[in-house]
């Protein structure tokens, strides 16, 4: 998606798709000022027991906009990304980010799972990517 497409989200998709309506609902429902958080779209997948990604396609096909990604990557105002390298990246924490890369990118999901293996914060594990200048990739909505 190019600059230039910004807030024609629904492109990013083939027009035969169809929208899962009630997981419309849903989102319409938690849609504040044309936006949702990260984590309210987690949310809704997890209650209603659909992927993430199908979380995703309804507030692209609605134009909604995610935001305040839970990876501190894009979304906040008036910076857009909140995620500062780390000062230091444990030997160990290393291994296993570069042992998950996919293409030269660790997953949105792999991050999360690391994250929740090693009891960190999810941000810090964004924030050692960010020192080791390894992108994370694809997030689990279709953001990027």
């Amino acid at each position: 998606m190019t600059h230039e497409d910004k807030g024609h989200f629904r492109q990013k998709h083939s027009p035969d798709r169809k929208l899962n309506e009630q997981v419309a609902a849903a989102v319409k429902s938690k849609v504040k000022d044309g936006a949702m958080a990260c984590a309210v779209a987690f949310e809704i997948a997890e209650s209603l027991g659909v992927p993430p990604e199908e979380v995703g396609f309804a507030l692209d096909s609605l134009e909604v906009n995610i935001v305040k990604c839970q990876l501190g990557l894009f979304g906040y105002a008036p910076v857009k990304r909140i995620v500062k390298p780390a000062e230091r990246v444990p030997p160990d924490l290393e291994k296993a980010i570069r042992g998950a890369l996919v293409k030269d990118r660790l997953p949105c999901a792999s991050s999360w799972a690391l994250a929740e293996k090693r009891r960190l914060r999810k941000m810090e594990v964004s924030a050692a990517c960010e020192t080791l200048g390894i992108k994370i990739g694809p997030c689990q909505l279709g953001t990027f």
